[in-house]
């Protein structure tokens, strides 16, 4: 038997489904879209599954968009755009 957490998710699996159908498209967008379909998940949740997606070859970042605007933590977000590897 191994140790450790198991490697599939159904948030990843979920996430995944919603990825091939937008094509690309960055971490917010996700997680709204995930609620809207799925039901309640945080966005620290997405984030983490967008992170171990990478890092396990299930997406990959395709661009990194810097936007102004007036936000609460300044005047630049930083959007990471990701799609399926």
């Amino acid at each position: 038997m191994r140790r450790g957490r198991p490697i599939g998710s159904v948030v990843r699996q979920r996430m995944k489904v919603i990825i091939s159908e937008l094509g690309s498209s960055y971490g917010y967008q996700i997680h709204k879209t995930y609620t809207e379909r799925f039901g309640r998940v945080t966005r620290e949740c997405v984030y983490y599954h967008l992170k171990k997606g990478v890092d396990l070859g299930l997406f990959r970042i395709t661009d990194i968009r810097r936007e102004k605007g007036r936000f609460s933590w300044g005047g630049v977000a930083e959007k990471k755009y990701y799609s399926l590897a």
